[in-house]
């Protein structure tokens, strides 16, 4: 089983990757929780520049950088876990690119596309659980964090909103979506329902 949650930040995505893989540990099980970009040396190093680069960074640039974090991720952690039959809960995967460099930086679909299959050599989640909210909603949590915004958090509301955009739209094999303004008691009970619907024995 292998679980994606996508979503704009402060969606709850971190917090409902956590909350799944302890369900999971109740129930005996030995879930691998990742994150993205991050998750090996390089994968770390790669996030530490994309998110905190000391100057701007090209939109390839950007592209690229997390592409190989996440071919590093994707080939020498995930796959192998999957392989010894664990389940894999990620915190981001390749929707995000999807979103956030298509729809946001403008980057073209068919190049970003063809870079994500190389990363990920066609890999992809069972479910994608892409945790919709808008960009006041969203500005408004990461205010009450109090965390320091990253480069990408730093971008102006135009951008955000097209990423919402895409993250609200996206669609296709796997993709489901819930509304992330509810209570993480609530939307954990709405993913674990999903997870229990597309894996009957998890119930």
């Amino acid at each position: 089983m292998f679980v994606a949650f996508e979503g704009v930040e402060g969606s709850g995505k971190s917090t409902q990757a956590a909350r799944l893989a302890e369900r999971l540990r109740s129930r005996g099980l030995d879930p691998l929780l990742v994150r993205e970009p991050g998750g090996t040396p390089l994968a770390e190093e790669m996030r530490r520049l994309v998110l905190h680069a000391p100057g701007e960074l090209t939109a390839a640039s950007e592209l690229f950088l997390f592409q190989a974090a996440r071919s590093d991720l994707t080939e020498r952690v995930i796959r192998p876990a999957l392989a010894a039959g664990r389940a894999v809960i990620a915190d981001r995967y390749e929707l995000s690119t999807r979103a956030y460099q298509v729809a946001g930086r403008g980057l073209p679909e068919a190049d970003v596309l063809a870079a994500i299959r190389l990363a990920t050599g066609g890999l992809a989640p069972d479910i994608y659980v892409v945790l919709d909210l808008d960009v006041a909603a969203s500005r408004r949590r990461q205010s009450e964090q109090g965390k320091a915004p990253d480069r990408i958090e730093r971008a102006d509301d135009d951008f955000h909103r097209r990423v919402a955009g895409a993250f609200k739209a996206a669609a296709g094999p796997g993709i489901v979506h819930l509304a992330a303004e509810g209570s993480a008691d609530a939307v954990h009970d709405a993913v674990w329902g999903l997870l229990v619907a597309r894996f009957p024995g998890l119930a």
